[in-house]
């Protein structure tokens, strides 16, 4: 595929992975006011997940062929969905604290620690994502400042670990998408967050699912299916680091759903980095081969986005 094509699917798949990932804080609040508690709602969104994506990769026979996998990429693949599941159980812990909006934008620092984490493993980041990166900084700053109101150090403390985890996953997610299609990466790293889910469930002890609960906890499953499907078709094809840095407009999404179904407030300082935010995503238009494949259709060379990595 060319790369200009292949760029602007890639962007596609992230931001609709985003803009369906900035539904789950509202839903998991919902998924609280219906009676479920944390434990009871990650584990049972996260299993009906998995397991309607094995049914559908069993019973279409087109699909069949997503379900092999290497040995090193099941590894792999099932490491990151064991750092995607520690990151849901912290996550909606955290939601339990704080208001969905900012627990949203705490959560959403995991673009730092992306390009943390792909810089201690030997990649080039690029002077515009360093400016982009900045500005999110800056913006994510104004936005967790809430006037009087003080946020609890616990549940932020939640929210932001649940973005490192997060960003662990997406990182080592990368490695096995040069290699496997993302929906095979997708079948394995869900199948991995329900057992480890699930296990925090056994531990901690099952509790009863209200009916009320219900409606939310099966939006969050359908969520967790095609968000993670086409967020692993962003890493595919544009990296750990640009796709967590165009996830992060599942913040505006968050705190534009919880003002308007959650009655949730944000003072202008938190309205100015929201606009921060946005501009520090627009900017992807300035990075090297970003912008020319937005706005030229005409195919130049081969991608070569899915080369090997580097030896260690």
């Amino acid at each position: 595929m060319p790369t200009s094509q292949h760029q602007q699917n890639g962007i596609r798949a992230a931001l609709l992975s985003a803009l369906l990932l900035g539904t789950t804080p509202i839903l998991g609040k919902l998924a609280y006011q219906g009676g479920l508690d944390p434990y009871s709602l990650t584990a049972t969104r996260t299993l009906i997940a998995a397991g309607v994506m094995w049914f559908f990769y069993i019973a279409i026979p087109s699909n069949r062929k997503f379900i092999y996998i290497y040995p090193a990429g099941l590894l792999i693949s099932f490491s990151a969905g064991a750092l995607n599941g520690l990151s849901s159980l912290l996550y909606y812990n955290g939601l339990t604290r704080i208001d969905a909006g900012v627990g949203q934008m705490l959560y959403s620092l995991y673009p730092l620690f992306v390009v943390i984490l792909r810089r201690l493993d030997g990649q080039r980041v690029s002077n515009w994502t360093k400016v982009r990166l900045a500005m999110a900084i800056v913006a994510i700053t104004l936005l967790v400042r809430t006037g009087s109101g003080q946020v609890d150090l616990i549940g932020a403390g939640l929210m932001i670990g649940a973005g490192f985890m997060y960003a662990w996953h997406l990182a080592a997610s990368q490695r096995v998408l040069y290699e496997m299609p993302a929906p095979t990466v997708t079948l394995y790293v869900l199948t991995a967050m329900a057992s480890v889910v699930c296990v925090a469930y056994l531990i901690h002890g099952p509790t009863p699912i209200s009916t009320q609960g219900v409606p939310p906890m099966l939006g969050l499953a359908i969520v967790t299916v095609f968000s993670r499907l086409l967020m692993f078709l962003g890493v595919k094809r544009l990296g750990s680091v640009q796709t967590a840095l165009l996830g992060a407009t599942e913040t505006l999404i968050a705190v534009g759903l919880a003002i308007m179904l959650l009655g949730e407030q944000l003072v202008m300082r938190q309205w100015i980095g929201a606009m921060i935010l946005m501009t520090s995503l627009i900017l992807i238009i300035f990075e090297p081969g970003m912008g020319k494949s937005i706005f030229k259709r005409k195919p130049r060379e081969q991608s070569t986005l899915q080369q090997a990595p580097p030896r260690p």
